[in-house]
């Protein structure tokens, strides 16, 4: 018997699952190979198991921690989206195991493709772009954030995506921002492309069955097909692309028919693929609560040591004592 496996991952929103790629990655490999897992579906990475300090006594998880992450019995946690895949591999949940050699190399091939063309592009659409981040990520991501987190999270998460397309792009991108951006953008129209010619009239890129390269291909197009964005020139083309448009359709309604992607259904669900998995944990008052008074020492913390807030003693005159005062200055919020 499988050792007990629970995954941590972002909440479900724009009718998917999860709204995070490499969550909703490895989420549709599990259901593609039925892995029992029981799945935590949180509005915070404070939640996660993972991160450099691992969990604190009182069992929060600490704010280093990352999404996705898989508890697991006899390796700890496991962070990163294609570990986890490869662990579920070890554990005979293989989407891979009838693949050709020729198959395989495709499958490498795809994948560096996905990784150099189309996902710093799509980071660019959701986390760069100015009108999409204001008003879908943002806002999306403050409204399902708990209190008091929702200040500062989503700041946080645009700041770290935009040193991963430093990384990935260079230096360059801020010299010239607006010309990189239309080769980038011309390069993902033309991978989309290929993806829909190699996808042709089949049911998955290998035939009738699926494998770990429509986990990956999936997870990268339906947040691009499902999510409102108000500047939608690459989600434009993909919808022009009607196969890969029922593609990802299909595979919705196929693995995730319950999952309307709204973290606080109450829907009943059915027993599906993932065998034991559930949203309810008997500890969650506790627990948000816990993140709430963390998030709130986290801010004052950060507040005192930076001078934003600062305390003045006042003298003590006739009248008595004067009462304690607190200074705020405004600080202008950067994107």
């Amino acid at each position: 018997m499988a050792a007990p496996m629970e995954l941590f991952c972002w909440a479900g929103g724009w009718g998917l699952p999860s709204v995070d790629p490499d969550c909703l990655a490895v989420l549709t490999y599990a259901r593609f190979t039925g892995a029992p897992l029981k799945v935590h579906r949180v509005t915070s990475p404070w939640r996660s198991p993972s991160g450099q300090g691992g969990c604190s006594p009182c069992s929060l998880p600490l704010p280093t921690g990352h999404l996705p992450a898989l508890r697991t019995r006899d390796e700890g946690t496991i962070s990163k989206p294609q570990q986890i895949i490869t662990h579920l591999r070890k554990q005979k949940y293989n989407a891979d195991y009838d693949l050709s050699a020729t198959q395989s190399a495709d499958t490498l091939a795809f994948v560096s493709l996905l990784e150099e063309k189309l996902l710093p592009v799509l980071i660019h659409t959701f986390w760069v772009d100015a009108k999409n981040y204001v008003e879908h990520t943002r806002k999306w991501y403050a409204e399902t954030i708990p209190f008091p987190l929702n200040f500062f999270l989503p700041n946080a998460m645009h700041k770290r995506h935009l040193e991963q397309l430093q990384l990935i792009w260079g230096d360059d991108y801020m010299e010239d921002e607006e010309k990189l951006e239309k080769e980038l953008y011309r390069e993902a129209r033309e991978c989309l492309t290929l993806l829909s010619q190699r996808l042709g009239s089949q049911k998955f890129f290998f035939g009738d069955s699926p494998a770990s390269l429509d986990a990956l291909v999936f997870s990268r197009l339906a947040p691009l097909l499902k999510a409102k964005l108000p500047n939608g020139k690459l989600q434009q083309h993909l919808k022009s692309l009607q196969n890969l448009c029922n593609y990802c359709t299909s595979i919705l309604s196929l693995y995730f028919p319950w999952d309307g992607g709204d973290p606080l259904s109450s829907a009943p669900r059915a027993a599906g693929t993932d065998g034991s998995e559930a949203e309810e944990d008997p500890h969650k008052r506790r627990k948000q609560l816990l993140s709430v008074l963390v998030g709130l020492a986290a801010m004052l913390g950060y507040a005192f040591l930076s001078g934003i807030v600062s305390i003045q003693r006042g003298s003590v005159g006739p009248a008595g004592r004067q009462p304690v005062a607190m200074q705020e200055e405004e600080e202008e919020e950067e994107e």
